[in-house]
């Protein structure tokens, strides 16, 4: 038998392996430019813009990279699309670009000094023995439950851990909430925690509006403790440090806002224009806010000790001791499943009773190194390592694991699918859903369809890595998911959602949208990101898009590795009423074994007739866009008057053995001689100003930077079939990065 000084030595010593990792390899990338230096003394304090705001805590630790210098930091400053990073080394009064490298390994640090001081509490070590050891016996009364909240409200109170599985759109948080409404009103102190700031937004609000449905609510006593609270709460504002500080001392909530909004208006102007007396003066703010958020930081304290339910992130609680420095009668660990066994046994380690809720069938933990301790203890999640899950693969359920059967979210089309290989007929259909979903599956694309599988199979080889990240992206998926999303907005979705496996495919959809869409996208809560990002959400329709096809020899590891039945079930289970998943089935299918649950999607869905292929690419595309027109590839008079009106140059790539056709070099001679002619192929044309060798593997063109033609020309298109079919995208961003691919 492990013991629990055992557990924790080897918990820290994977924690500091995973440092170590973190710190000779880095992990996020991000491009920062146009970086100018605002103080000559060291450390150096540099301004740079970023292309989107970065989630990075003020005070991380950061390395830059410019070129093959390096440098290490703090982030100053982190708001809008600018960031203020103080460095060790001084780079010159201008940097043009850069990358910063940030992970929040001092997190990991705070979280082994936590394990520290369990090491030497008798009492957290017995409920973290508790926790790993599970086989005390089951006391709650069986024979009183009368619904799941109840059952959860006794299994609470008579044992000292409890396990929850929550399937997707199972009521996990309707059943959460109300068992902790339940122990406020028996006057116990309730802490929620959650790996996400969205996951912990949520289950407060709830209980919030439960707590309020009651008329038992009082300010105060519910808590939303750090994070920069989202939509979830926003019914309920006064549950926020922020609100109740404001109302408890309005002259420092009037200062600290007024000292934001004068630094967010200065960077504003540097970003415009950069003087030196913009700079001082913007260090100078950074000082007096540190000083006001310092008087905040005592008021927080106060109100987070009277609190009776506080949410906060496990990682804030980890690091704050206004959290994790008191005792509570019941601690909710919600999306358990996506947190480090160790964090969940510092959580457990914070209360007499636990509650650890999750779906094991879901994201795990992400860890970086892979050290054998890391893989063991932060790369999978505690259901699997508190013997919980071994009770299921020997068909039967661990008598401190409560399952919740029905699912209410999505349409039987779509639940259909992961009811049957991933939960294994566990889990069953609500019979509200045979109804409540009609409305969105009768909305386009694809009106009275529920689950689509989009094939992709011969359009061409569009699927490649990117140069800097190595993370795969295809710009002819992008296209059709995007012609999708505004099809969906344009026939009343009112929340989409875009994901893919591959950041540079999440990115560039971020990019397109924030560029050409960004009205719609706000009126339509449309967002776009990897899995990670969806885990505990839900969107009426939702569109997966898997990236791999032509020419990979290999599918990716994300779609054919361990977790990848994990990640395939956060894309299809966040959906309400719509799943569209844009494949490329015959890749797929000569590419992926058989038992994989990417290959068993795919032909599960060929098998119900779900499968729409390019041949009907004209009946489901009903709205062009004005800066996406897709048309027939053999029309070419639409590309030729583009290149006649060309202002300044003209990018034309051919891959392969192909070269341009007599048509098209008639055209191309036509052109004025202050339009620069680049070619990219392997065969030289002597009228062409620049030639390229290497080239991708699909053919486009690219007018002026600013208007790419995907799919011509036609003679470049290899293993294409009929119909055969262009896209015309009017996006700087785009042209942009394609370009720096080359």
């Amino acid at each position: 038998m492990t013991t629990i000084k055992t557990y924790i030595n080897e918990w820290q010593q994977a924690l500091q392996n995973e440092i170590l990792h973190l710190k000779k390899f880095g992990g996020s990338r991000y491009n920062v430019t146009n970086g100018r230096l605002l103080s000559n003394d060291g450390p150096y304090s540099y301004y740079f813009d970023t292309v989107m705001s970065l989630r990075i805590p003020v005070g991380s630790t950061i390395k830059l990279e410019w070129g093959t210098m390096k440098t290490s930091g703090k982030v100053l400053s982190s708001e809008g699309r600018g960031v203020i990073l103080s460095l060790e080394h001084r780079f010159g009064d201008l940097i043009p670009e850069a990358f910063l490298l940030h992970d929040p390994w001092e997190l990991l640090e705070q979280l082994m000094e936590r394990l520290d001081e369990i090491k030497k509490s008798k009492q957290k070590r017995l409920r973290v023995k508790r926790l790993m050891d599970p086989s005390m016996e089951a006391k709650h009364p069986v024979e009183k439950i009368k619904s799941n909240v109840h059952e959860l409200v006794l299994r609470s109170k008579y044992n000292p851990v409890t396990f929850v599985w929550g399937p997707p759109g199972t009521g996990k948080t309707y059943t959460l909430a109300r068992t902790a409404a339940n122990k406020y009103f028996q006057h116990k102190k309730v802490l929620i925690l959650s790996h996400s700031n969205q996951a912990v937004d949520v289950v407060l609000s709830e209980v919030t509006e439960f707590i309020k449905k009651k008329n038992r609510f009082r300010e105060g006593d519910v808590l939303r403790y750090g994070g920069n609270t989202g939509k979830a709460l926003s019914a309920h504002g006064e549950i926020t440090t922020s609100q109740l500080i404001e109302k408890q001392d309005p002259i420092l909530a009037k200062d600290r806002e007024r000292l934001i909004e004068e630094r967010s208006s200065l960077k504003q102007d540097l970003f415009r224009s950069f003087s030196k007396r913009d700079s001082d003066h913007l260090l100078e703010l950074e000082s007096q806010i540190s000083r006001i958020l310092e008087k905040v930081r005592k008021k927080e304290i106060q109100l987070v000790k009277e609190a009776f339910i506080v949410g906060t992130t496990l990682a804030k609680a980890a690091s704050d001791s206004a959290i994790y420095e008191q005792v509570y009668d019941v601690v909710i660990v919600d999306e358990a499943s996506m947190a480090y066994v160790p964090q969940a046994a510092f959580a457990v380690s914070l209360g007499k009773r636990v509650i650890i809720c999750g779906d094991f069938k879901q994201l795990p933990p992400i860890a970086s190194s892979r050290d054998p301790l890391v893989t063991k203890w932060l790369k999978e999640d505690i259901f699997h390592r508190a013997g919980v899950v071994e009770w299921l693969n020997e068909g039967k359920l661990h008598p401190h694991l409560f399952l919740l059967k029905e699912q209410r979210r999505m349409h039987p089309e779509i639940s259909a699918f992961t009811n049957q290989y991933i939960y294994h007929s566990l889990v069953g259909d609500h019979e509200s859903v045979y109804k409540s979903r009609n409305q969105l599956v009768n909305q386009a694309p694809f009106k009275g369809r529920a689950a689509l599988l989009l094939d992709t199979s011969f359009t061409g080889s569009h699927c490649v890595s990117d140069k800097v990240s190595n993370s795969r992206f295809n710009l002819w998926q992008l296209l059709l998911s995007f012609q999708l999303i505004h099809e969906a907005y344009l026939d009343g979705a009112k929340s989409i959602g875009y994901v893919t496996p591959y950041r540079a495919q999440a990115s560039l959809m971020e990019m397109l949208l924030e560029e050409i869409y960004s009205h719609e996208r706000v009126a339509a809560d449309i967002i776009a990101a990897t899995v990670h990002r969806f885990q505990g959400s839900e969107r009426d329709v939702m569109i997966f898009d898997t990236v791999d096809g032509v020419p990979q020899e290999l599918a990716g590891m994300l779609l054919t590795g361990k977790d990848s039945e994990r990640l395939i079930n956060v894309a299809i289970t966040r959906t309400k009423g719509k799943f569209i998943h844009v494949s490329n089935r015959a890749f797929i299918r000569s590419h992926i074994f058989q038992g994989k649950t990417l290959r068993q999607l795919v032909d599960y869905q060929v098998r119900q007739g779900q499968s729409i292929t390019n041949q009907q690419i004209g009946s489901w595309i009903l709205h062009q866009h004005s800066k996406l027109r897709w048309m027939h590839a053999r029309k070419l008079e639409f590309i030729f008057r583009d290149l006649k009106f060309a202002k300044s140059s003209i990018i034309i790539c051919l891959p392969g053995e192909t070269v341009l056709s007599m048509e098209w070099k008639e055209q191309l001679l036509t052109i004025g001689s202050h339009v620069n002619l680049t070619l990219i192929s392997s065969h030289q044309w002597r009228e062409a100003d620049n030639w390229m060798e290497e080239s991708l593997p699909f053919p486009f063109v690219i007018i002026d930077k600013k208007v790419l033609w995907l799919g011509l020309p036609l003679e470049g298109a290899n293993g294409v079939q009929p119909p055969y079919v262009a896209a015309r995208l009017s996006s700087e961003k785009v042209c942009e990065y394609l370009l720096r691919q080359l």
